[in-house]
This record gives C-alpha cells, structure tokens and sequence, in this order.
C-alpha cells in the first residue's frame, strides 16, 4: 500500500508540475488517477472536486516529486520531451525493483541458514545423555565428531531465559518434595508434623486450626505412604515377573546353537545337579513332611562360636553379615560350593552374579542376605526355618553342600521371642537327625568348654561319632589364655568331651577384626601354626591344623557320604513315587494330575470368562434392573414425603408448588447419591450372579473359595467414580422440571404406573390394618383364633372412626382435639377406654387407606382426561396433576437408568475387570495365598507327584554324572 501510494503521489506531482525539467505541464483535474485526484484535493486543502487546487499544492507535489536521478537532456523541439522523460523513469523504475529483489533473496536465505541452525541445536539438546554408552559407539564417530567446531554452535543457542520458560516450574516440585521429607522425619523422630516457618504466623494462629492442620497433614502422610507402599510392592513383583522371564529366556539362548536350528543340553557340574535336588527337596520337605536322607554338611555350634566365619574361610569369601555379639544368622543358609574361573556368588531365584573380588559387591551381598533373613522370619518370631539358598564358584574351592543353621543360645535374651531357643534347637535337630548328614560341630576354643551347649546336642544326635568334624576354633587366643596347653591337646584328642568325631580340627579365623580379608586371615593362620609350639611340640599334628586342611576333610567325606546313600536315597523316591501314582489312579482315574499353580491358572482363565460375559450384558437388561431397584430404592420418600403431602392441598396451584419443592430438595440431597449406590450394588449383584451361574456348568468346586476371595477382593478395591454425580444431578433435575406429556400412550403408562404403585401401597396399609385389628370373623370360624384384648381395643377404635370417614368423606389427614374427644367418650360408652395416642395412630392408617382408594378411583377418571391436559382446560374433576406428577417421576427413572447403564458398560466394567486381573496376578505371586484358597487331598497329592516326580529325574541324572565321573 505504501508503494502504490508513493506511484500515485509521484504521478500526481509529474502531471502537476514539473520544475526539474523547466517545464510546467497542467492536465485536467477530470483525467488524474483517482487516488491522486485525492491527493491533490487533501493537500490543496479544497473539498470540493470541482474547485480548482491551490497553487501551494503544486510546489508541494514539486518538492515530493523530486527522485534521485541525473535529469535528461532536453532533446531539440519541445514536442518530444515528455516522452523522453517517460521512457527514463520506466529505466529507473525497473532497475529499483531489480535491486530490491536481490536483496529480498539475499534476506531470505541468511534468514532461513539462521533458523535451520537454530532448530538443529535446539534437537540436539533434546537428546538424552549417552555418555555411559560410548563404548557402543564406533571409533570413527569420536573422529568425526572432533572434526566438528561445537564452539561456533554454541554461539547460536538460545538464551537461557527462553529455556526456563520451557522447564516445569521446579519451585512447587522442590516444595512438595521438601514437604514429604519433612512429615517422614518429624514421623520417626516423633517430633510434629509440620513446623512454623514464620514465628509471628504461628504465635497467632489458633489451636483449632493448628489440630486441623496436624490431622489433614497426618492423613495426606498416610496416603502417601500407603501409595508409596502399593508401588513399591507393584514394581518388585514386575521385577521378579521380569527376572523370572529373564531366566527362562537365557535358558532357551543358552539350548539354541549361533544358527537356531537345533537345540543342544547345557553341561551342569556335579555338584550344581544335586544342588538342585537338594533345593527342590527343602521346599517339598517344609510342606509335606517327607523324609530327606540325602547328604549334605550341617554346620552347627554355639553363638559367636565362629562357625560362620570357618564357613567363610571354606568359601574364601566375606558373604555373611556381621555383629559383634548379636544373632545374624536367623534362618538356615544353604551354600553350594563348586570350583570355577571366577570367584562369584548367586541365590538360586535370582540371575544377578555378585562378583566377590569386589568389596561393593561383597556388602551388597551381605545386605541382600540379611534381607532374605528378617524377610524369612515371621512377625513375633526371631528364627525361620525357611531355608535360603546360595551358590559359591571360585578357583580352588573344594565342592560339597554346606547348611549354616542360627548358632545355640543358652538363654533368651531382651527382644527375642520366648520360644527362640526351642525352635533354633529343633531346627538344628531337624538338619543333624539325617542319617547322611555330616555335622560340623564348631567349638569356640577361647571359653570354658564346660560352657559349650552344642557338644551335648551333637552327642545325642550322633552318640557313636561316624558322621561328625569336630573344629576348634580361636587356638590363637586360646593358646594365649590357656595356663595349660595340655588341656587344647585333650579337645582335639576327644578326651575332655564325651562326643565322637571323625576327625578333630583345629582353626584360627582372623584377630577378631571385620575389616580382615581372607588372604590376611590364611596369612595370619599358617604364620600363627608355624610358629605355634601347639604344633611344634606335638600336641597338634600338621593335618588337623588350618582351614585347608579342614575343607579337604570334609569334601572327601561328603562325597564318600553322597557315594554310598544316593542310589538307596533314588530307590525310595521311586518307590514313592509309584505309591502316589496308584492312589491317583484310584482316587481320580479321570482326572489330569494338575498342581496347585496349574489349577490357579484353570480357574483364572474361568473367572475372566465370567468378567467377560458381564460385559457382554444388554443394555436393556442393565436399564430394567436399575429402574426396578431405584425405584425400590426411592419409591417410600416419593409416596411418603412428596405425594400424600402435596396431594392433601386443597387446590392444583398449591400441589405443584409443593411438588416442585420437594422435588428440587430432594434432587440436590438424596436422589443423585441413592442413585450410585444402586448402581454399584447392581454391578456387584450381576457379578455374582454370573459367578454363580457359571459355577453350575460343570464347574470344578475346587474353586469355589478362590472365586469368592477373588470376587470380594475386587469389590473392596473397585471405587465408584463418583465424579459423574454433578452431571447425574443435572440430568434428574432436567428431567423432573419437565411436565409436557406429548401422546397419549405416555398418558396411560403414567396412569398405570401410578395404579400400581397406589396398589401396592393399599395393600400394605390393608395388611398394618389387619394386624392392628386381629382376625375377622371368618377366621375366628375357620381357623378358631381369637383377638388379643389390644386388638379388641384396635377393632372398636377403627369401627368408630369409619364411621366418621362416612359422615366426612372430605376429612383432612388429621384428627381435631375435639373429635378426638368425642371418639373417646363414645368408646367409653361402650365400654372401651382408648389412649387419645392409640385413636389417631389407628386414624392415620385407616385415612391412607380411604385416601388411597379415592386417588385410585380419581386415577381412572384420569384416563380420559389426556384431551383436557393437552388443551389446558380446567376442570375439577378432571385436575390429573397427580398423573403429571407420575410421569415425571417415571420418565426420571427411565433417564436416571439410562445414564448409570452407560457410566456402568463404559466405564464400571471395564474398572472391574481391571480391578480382578489384578487381584489374580497378585494371588498368583502369593504361594501362602493360593495355598489357602485351593486345597484339598486331590491338589496335595498332585503336588506330592509333581514334586516327587522332579526329585527323581533330577536324582537320576546326577547319580549318571557320578558314574561317569568315576
């Protein structure tokens, strides 16, 4: 617009006037452009058209016309200079618009290069930081990379303020946080939940609003915790699901050659395969009581005896937790031993390998078993007998199976539970009355033997000695109390105890310091024995001194133990087996034999067809169901509360407004929440109900109690979403304030409604008054009963009243003093003494029912009374405000229905089935829970195969290593 404003102004001043070239040119006004026509008037201060411009818009034009170009010379003859000077500024004209152009493509390109640049380096600090990673990365990326001058990008990034208007506000993240961590201390310090920041604000404030506050901050930490809680539990069982899946995927890369075509049998040690008998035996044993003679090495002794760390020095590893006079071993500790390339443990449930020439994965170690540990022992108790189990490979250790047991307590100390020591001692016995079982007996050297507890249990477990290592432990510190050494020489002989051994050891396990590694630990042992004149002067001989020695000792009579008891051991196992076999075949000739996680899955895959088929509900069903219930639910405060009140009026204005406001009263208070609580009391009805159809199609009552936990649990944690009853509110509002009934059918199903809901209600008021008033005549005939003197009294009573309601057949709903006197006196008279109480209570039942029977006869009036409605004519007899008032309330059950059906197969259902998807998966992750809910002898027994069956093949698999070993 600027330009083409500048073209007309300049040609307004060329056909002006022109002093540049000498010349002054006048043209019409009638011939100019329009918009210098314009012009010309604007400046020459005329208004009118018609009326020549001033000569001061001249020498303005003169002056604005002026371009910066050299003039042309004037050619000969005055007739061609205006079309030289035409031709001239077309030139100029042209060549300004070429230049501009030029410069349009050279802004544009500078431009565009800038915001490329710039959206690049605002990608590129989008992405994530792969530093941990640069081992993934090819070495010619790093030189390509150095190649690359990253100080001229960085001139282009933007501001840091353009950047922090992207963050989130990280002021009210860093608030909340310092919040959380506020309550969570000031609640394990016991100090108040929140502190005053502001001293003047806190002296003001009241003590009411600081228990509010305490009590709100008390509640919002609860909830946090309880959520905290929920996700920590939720995350762990993903990550055991995940480790779980883990594990069996690495079996299947591990059976699978590089080309995928066949699969080949992963090559298992000796001592891993019957690690892995003796794993599923402790697990079958702890259930079902079977007998398990297979060997292993029980490592038992008194507390701070030292036997855990002569376990350690077997291992050549720190793995236990440490204390320095406390118990930290609650609960037996199976490790397998075995000799490997690298030194490095693993539970049996997990795929994580700690790497124990790291001090970080040492105590990480320790930690997890001290986890394991207190996880294992139940609440109110200090030991468990839940065994966990561990591996150990490393270079020079000698195989074997070793079972660390809690250490024997004389006395229970403060904090233990009163049966502690029973349960350790019964424990210890469990593990040492094996037959096969080799008992490590570790005795601490510095104190008194006559202190010793475990010797004595030793004894009785193996009086004759044929499968016991006695270890004395702490010689070094022994030797240096003892006054004499004679009395170490009568220990390691067998001659100051009553027990037998095998074999007699003595040990030293460091300078009583937790900081020591073994290397120091073996240095200071062997430095300590060369030295000792235990050794030197013959009370000790070189083979029963040192760790060394001592785990060769017990690997040689471990195998020699596993040598001679497997094969009788496999015997019995299939001897048992073919017991369990017979009773299955039995008991349950036609049944699979399914254990009890294969018959969770059964019932799971049951249950979730039943969730299905609630889904697959019509909507018609789900509306017929709800519009019956929530008028069962909603009918006595209709009748009640807004019918008989506002029927009892005395003109049709008074009835609707009385209707109106009840209606609106009890649409904001009750309706909406009478509402939900139907709904969701019908979603749990069809839930059972489908339970409940589907347990009768054959279904297996095996389920049944694990169908009705799963069914009450996803109730308790389904919540009704409780936002939709503000939306709810509106449509039942909606709904009521409409009162045009547009057809006639809409007319008679009001009607009918109402009849029967009038029916109902006089059948009822008929039954009170029955009762009240005891059996008639016929039935005192027929049936030879007779009226209590309360219900002579009642039947007088009513006579009398009758025949007041047919003197007045008008009467309002309530007795006058007056009259009730007079009823009174005349029962007196007759010989009845009524309570003015007993004469209006036995009023108001029988005016509902005159009142009734007269809404019912006006109701059939009404049933022609459509054509007078629809045209507004007003009639007394013929006034169906009660018909509108039935409709109304029927058209808001059939709209109040229809909006729960949707909120119900929308949204209901589907939170449902969410809800028991996750309890299943949470009682499939729960063994103690699906033990309770699915019993019985048929799951025991198939269990007790199961279990038997895996021992079996797993035994004979190893006694073929063994054979081939030899």
């Amino acid at each position: 617009m600027l330009r083409v404003g500048n073209e007309a102004a300049c040609l307004a001043c060329r056909n002006l006037v022109s002093t540049n070239m000498g010349v002054r040119f006048r043209v019409p006004l009638q011939k100019l452009h329009p918009l210098s026509r314009a012009i010309h008037h604007r400046y020459s201060g005329n208004t009118n058209p018609q009326r020549p411009p001033h000569r001061t818009a001249a020498r303005y034009f003169t002056s604005m016309s002026r371009l910066p170009m050299r003039p042309p010379k004037p050619p000969p003859g005055s007739g061609g200079r205006g079309h030289q000077q035409q031709r001239n500024f077309w030139v100029v004209r042209l060549a300004s618009r070429l230049l501009k152009l030029r410069y349009i493509l050279l802004g544009s390109a500078v431009g565009g290069g800038y915001t490329a640049k710039k959206t690049y380096d605002e990608w590129k600090d989008m992405l994530p930081d792969f530093s941990e990673y640069n081992w993934v990365i090819p070495d010619f990326v790093w030189e390509l990379s150095e190649q690359i001058d990253f100080e001229k990008l960085a001139k282009a990034l933007p501001e840091i303020e353009e950047l922090a208007k992207l963050l989130p506000d990280l002021d009210k993240i860093g608030e909340n946080f310092t919040f959380l961590k506020s309550l969570l201390s000031s609640e394990t310090s016991g100090d108040p939940p929140l502190k005053a920041t502001d001293s003047s604000t806190a002296a003001t404030q009241e003590g009411s609003d600081k228990q509010y506050k305490k009590s709100s901050d008390k509640e919002r930490l609860d909830q946090l915790q309880e959520e905290l809680l929920r996700t920590q539990l939720k995350y762990q069982r993903m990550l055991e699901r995940l480790e779980k899946e883990n594990k069996e995927l690495r079996k299947v890369v591990l059976q699978k050659d590089d080309k995928g075509i066949h699969r080949r049998k992963v090559k298992k040690s000796l001592i891993d395969l019957y690690s892995e008998v003796l794993d599923i035996l402790s697990d079958y044993d702890a259930n079902y009581n079977t007998q398990d003679h297979l060997p292993r090495v029980v490592v038992v002794g008194d507390q701070s005896a030292g036997k855990t760390s002569v376990l350690e020095m077997i291992a050549q590893a720190r793995i236990f937790p440490r204390g320095s006079g406390e118990m930290m071993t609650r609960s037996p500790v199976k490790v397998t031993l075995s000799e490997g390339p690298h030194h490095v443990a693993m539970f049996k449930d997990s795929g994580r390998e700690f790497d124990l020439t790291k001090e970080e994965d040492l105590a990480a170690l320790r930690h997890e078993i001290e986890l394991r540990m207190r996880k294992s022992v139940k609440e109110g108790q200090t030991v468990s007998c839940e065994t966990i189990s561990l591996s150990v490979k490393g270079p020079g250790i000698q195989r074997m199976v070793l079972v660390d047991l809690p250490g024997v307590i004389s006395t229970v100390t403060a904090g233990m539970a009163a049966d502690t020591k029973e349960t350790i001692f019964s424990i210890s016995k469990a593990y040492m009355q094996n037959p096969n079982a080799i008992i490590l007996c570790i005795q601490d050297g510095s104190v008194d033997a006559e202190r010793s507890i475990v010797t004595d249990l030793v004894s009785q477990m193996d009086p004759h000695g044929k499968r016991t290592i006695f270890v004395l432990t702490k010689v070094d510190l022994a030797e240096k109390n003892l006054a004499s050494p004679n009395r170490i020489q009568q220990i390691v002989e067998g001659k100051l105890f009553p027990m037998k051994a095998l074999g007699y050891f003595a040990v030293v396990t460091g300078k009583g310091s937790s900081g020591e590694s073994i290397d120091s630990i073996k240095d200071y042992e062997e430095e300590f024995f060369q030295n000792s004149r235990l050794l030197r002067d013959g009370m000790l001989k070189a083979h029963q001194v040192t760790t060394k020695n001592l785990s060769l000792a017990v690997s040689d009579c471990f195998w020699k133990m596993v040598r001679e008891s497997v094969e009788q051991q496999a015997d019995v196992f299939k001897a048992s087996r073919f017991n369990l076999e017979t009773e299955w075949k039995n008991n349950y000739p036609r049944l699979r034999e399914l254990d009890r996680n294969e018959l969770f899955e059964k019932a799971k895959n049951e249950i979730l067809d039943e969730v299905i088929s609630l889904s697959q509900v019509t909507p018609q069903h789900w509306e017929a169901i709800l519009q019956k219930k929530l008028w069962e639910r909603v009918s006595t405060h209709v009748i009640e509360n807004i019918y008989l009140p506002a029927a009892q009026t005395t003109d049709s204005g008074t009835f609707n407004t009385t209707v109106d406001i009840k209606l609106k009263q009890w649409t904001d208070k009750q309706l909406p929440h009478k509402a939900l609580e139907v709904a969701w009391e019908t979603l749990q009805e069809e839930f059972a109900r489908f339970m409940a159809e589907y347990k009768g199609k054959d279904q297996d009552d095996i389920f049944d109690k694990l169908k009705e936990a799963v069914k009450d649990d996803s109730i308790k944690r389904h919540k009704w979403n409780e936002r939709a009853m503000d939306s709810l509110r509106v449509i039942q509002h909606n709904a009521l304030e409409d009162r045009s009934i547009t057809d006639k059918p809409q007319w008679d199903a009001a009607i009918q409604f109402m009849e029967e809901t009038l029916q109902s209600r006089l059948k009822d008021t008929e039954s009170v008054i029955g009762d009240m008033v005891g059996p008639g005549w016929r039935q005192r005939w027929m049936n030879w009963m007779n009226r209590t003197p309360d219900q002579h009294i009642r039947n007088e009573t009513k006579n009398e009243l009758e025949r007041l309601l047919k003197l007045h057949d008008e009467h309002t709903a309530y007795l006058a003093n007056d009259e009730v006197t007079t009823v009174r006196k005349n029962l007196e008279g007759r010989g009845v003494e009524v309570d003015p109480v007993l004469i209006k209570d036995t009023w108001h039942q029988l005016y509902r029912r005159h009142f009734l029977q007269k809404a019912l006869s006006h109701c059939s009036l009404c049933k022609r009374g459509f054509y007078y409605y629809q045209r507004h004519f007003v009639d007394s007899e013929l006034e169906c405000n009660d018909v509108v008032l039935f409709w109304r309330i029927q058209r808001m059950l059939v709209i109040t229905a229809n909006t729960l059906r949707q909120q119900l197969t929308n949204t209901e259902v589907r939170r449902l089935e969410k809800n028991v998807k996750e309890v299943l998966d949470d009682f499939g992750e729960d063994m103690e829970k699906k033990t309770h809910l699915i019993t019985g002898r048929r799951v025991q027994l198939a269990e007790d195969l199961k279990k038997v069956r895996e021992i079996q093949e797993k035994l004979e698999a190893f006694i073929e290593a063994l054979h081939k070993e030899k």
